[in-house]
């Protein structure tokens, strides 16, 4: 009866082994086989609404409206601009704004340590207490540093902020009186940055030279420096240079006893002597187009100088081109 009842049992246990496992209802890791993402595109086209933020009443002050903590100091001469371009971190995206420009790296006076919690603290509670608003505390993307860091004038100079992983803080004050004020700073133990931009619209102010000008100029300092354009290594005029020409008959005309020298001048770059000879040729293409426009001849004199007279010097290309100039002189 023992064996018989043994092996039932050892029959049943190698029954139950022969058993499939029940399935279960927990899904299996799936493994992502699939390419790596490519990163996300950045929106460069968001945005805040202004209008959302209401408008301060607070006194504050005039630009660039307040002073470091006290114990601190602009480290170096900062960069203020009554009228350039800052990129601020608006959601992680850098936006270009214009206006009045203000920036700055800060550091600690001597005898004190910097801190970056005492500079962060007194920003926000003074910001606060003026009616700015905070609209971004955070970093961008390295992604967002490659897209926007070549079109800032200031990457590398006084006060630049905009790094990737950098914690960077942007406020708002939008007062009636002097409009919308964008602050932007960031901080560590070793030093702060700060930027402070007021918000304007671009006025031009190029205008066209009139004979008013050419002749203010003589009566006032005996000489009117002119930029007249010519064809390149050539001594005729351009159109541009004609209409120049026009205004410079104009003063000649609105005062009959006034006698002019007309002086080529050209920059240190190529031959001296061909130089020379260019600047004389040009001179010379001046006084025969005013005598084109009816000035008598005998009131005119025309000389080359080459770069032997510089108004400043030759050591970069901007002042080459200041040096690339027209004289005239009055001639008592």
């Amino acid at each position: 009866m023992k064996r018989t009842v043994l092996l039932f049992a050892l029959a049943a246990v190698m029954g139950s082994c022969n058993q499939k496992p029940k399935e279960t209802t927990t899904a299996p890791i799936q493994q992502d086989t699939s390419a790596a993402k490519e990163p996300a595109q950045i929106d460069t086209s968001t945005t805040f609404d202004l209008a959302s933020i209401p408008y301060s009443d607070a006194d504050i002050g005039v630009f660039p409206f307040f002073t470091p903590p006290k114990g601190y100091k602009e480290m170096n001469q900062p960069i203020n601009k009554d009228f350039d371009v800052c990129y601020f971190a608006i959601n992680g995206v850098m936006k270009p704004y214009e206006g009045k420009l203000y920036k700055a790296n800060i550091t600690n006076e001597q005898g004190t340590q910097f801190s970056q919690r005492y500079f962060e603290k007194s920003m926000e509670d003074y910001l606060a207490s003026i009616g700015a608003v905070k609209i971004f505390d955070g970093s961008i993307t390295s992604e967002e540093y490659e897209r926007y860091h070549k079109q800032d004038p200031y990457k590398g100079d006084e006060g630049d902020i905009g790094y990737a992983d950098q914690q960077i803080r942007v406020y708002v004050i939008r007062s009636k009186n002097q409009g919308n004020i964008f602050i932007q700073y960031t901080a560590d133990n070793a030093g702060a940055k700060l930027n402070i931009l007021q918000e304007n619209n671009f006025k031009q102010t190029i205008r066209k030279i009139t004979a008013d000008d050419i002749s203010k100029d003589l009566s006032e300092t005996g000489k009117s420096i002119v930029y007249i354009t010519f064809d390149t290594d050539k001594s005729s005029i351009t159109t541009a240079g004609t209409d120049l020409v026009i205004q410079i008959a104009e003063a000649l005309k609105n005062n009959p006893t006034l006698k002019i020298a007309i002086e080529g001048h050209t920059d240190n770059t190529g031959d001296a002597a061909h130089n020379k000879k260019l600047s004389d040729e040009r001179a010379h293409a001046v006084l025969n187009a005013l005598v084109g426009q009816k000035i008598d001849k005998s009131r005119l004199t025309a000389k080359g100088y080459g770069a032997e007279r510089p108004l400043v010097a030759n050591d970069s290309e901007d002042n080459r081109a200041k040096n690339r100039r027209v004289e005239l002189v009055k001639v008592k």
